[in-house]
Formats: structure tokens, sequence, C-alpha cells
């Protein structure tokens, strides 16, 4: 049975047959942040949706420690690899298997650049993740406002869906609830809010606003800082 640890902000940690993995793990410098970069010493895969120092985090450090494959797009994964890391890059609509379950890059409208040594430099595009792992399938919006993209993910059957509510740099509560309605997932768990300012959302308004919707059956889980949920 797959598992997902919810870590603070976007930063999740996914458990399955063949997978130990972090989705954006920004850890240092995060203020509600459930685990350490030194909490993990066995990965084998890192999820990066984009370049954002609240998304790559502490990625370089994870992945030098543990050898973690870093999956991400192909401009960031390239600069990661100049420093020595192990990557998959892929582009947006790209999918592929790996041992423990299929990968695939999904539209995120976002900016993406990387900061490298005080120079801001292009990161490619900012991407969502649907992540395959013992037969479900997460889906990881990353940072995005509402897209008609999401309509195409109905059809994956998508079985919990990591939303952004937290609005100014993402989707706010409006918006996600009608992300909810295209990509109706067995379930959805808010994310990306109250880190800073800008960004303090409500997740049981969320919830109640998916509720009242009866948006087909869709379950939202408002997972704790490092709360665990079975997928």
């Amino acid at each position: 049975m797959a598992k997902l640890r919810y870590l603070g902000h976007s930063a999740f940690y996914i458990e399955g047959t063949g997978l130990k993995a972090l989705i954006d793990p920004f850890l240092t410098g995060n203020p509600f942040a459930a685990a350490k970069p030194s909490d993990f010493s066995e990965l084998n895969a890192i999820f990066v949706t984009h370049g954002h120092g609240d998304h790559l985090g502490d990625t370089i450090e994870i992945a030098k420690k543990t050898g973690a494959c870093v999956f991400s797009c192909a401009e960031t994964a390239s600069w990661l690899a100049q420093k020595g890391i192990k990557t998959v890059g892929m582009h947006i609509g790209g999918r592929a298997r790996f041992p423990f379950g299929r990968v695939k890059l999904t539209p995120a409208w976002h900016g993406d650049y990387i900061t490298d040594g005080g120079a801001v430099r292009y990161g490619g595009v900012a991407c969502g993740f649907v992540i395959e792992v013992d037969g479900k399938k997460i889906y990881h919006a990353g940072d995005t406002g509402l897209t008609m993209e999401m309509k195409l993910l109905e059809d994956e059957k998508i079985d919990t869906a990591c939303l952004p509510i937290g609005g100014h740099y993402t989707m706010d509560i409006e918006d996600a609830v009608r992300a909810v309605g295209f990509v109706r997932p067995v379930r959805a768990v808010p994310m990306h809010y109250d880190t800073f300012p800008a960004i303090k959302a409500d997740p049981d308004e969320f919830a109640s606003a998916v509720k009242e919707a009866r948006l087909y059956g869709t379950e939202v889980v408002v997972m704790g800082y490092g709360d665990t949920l079975e997928i």
C-alpha cells in the first residue's frame, strides 16, 4: 500500500513498492517543515516541479547524500546534472515507465527560474507530476493557476490530487475547487498555504466548498504537518 506523508508547504514523502521519494523538498527555512534533510537516508527519487527556492529546497543536499535520482523538466535536470546529481529530464506530456511505476509531467502555469550563486538562470518550464506506484495515481499539481489542461486528467482516474490553495502565486480556494471539478480525483489534499503571509488560506474552507459543490464524491483530506495518508 502506497503512503503519502505531508511535510509542509508543497513537500511530500511518498513510499510504495520500489519507491521512497520526496516531492519539492523545501525543508530548511520552512517554518512548518515536519522533517529535516538529515531525516532521509534511503531515497531513490526526488520530484521537483520547478526551481524556485521553496520547491527546489534541499534537493541537492539530499540527492548527494542518498544518491536519489531527481525527476524534473529537462532544463532543470541538466543544471542539476552539472552539479553531480543523477537526473531524469522530461517534458510536459511525457510519460515513462520506471522500476516503481510510471511518471508523467503535467502543465503548470507558473514561472521557473533557478538562483545559482547569486545569479538567476532559466529553469525550463514549471510542471506537475502524475506518479503511479502500487496501482495508484498521485497528481501533484506544483505551483499553478487553474488551467483547462487539468480537465484532461479526469481520464487518468487520479486517486489523490495535491492542489495549491494559497492564491497570489497559485490557485486560490475558489479556483482549486474548480480544479477538483476538472480532475475528479478520489481525494484532494490542499497544499501551498500559510507558509508566508501572502498565501494565507483556510484548508477547512476549501474542504467545505468542495463538499457544498457536490463535486463527484471527491473527499478532501486536510493533512496536518507530518500526517500520513494511505493512497
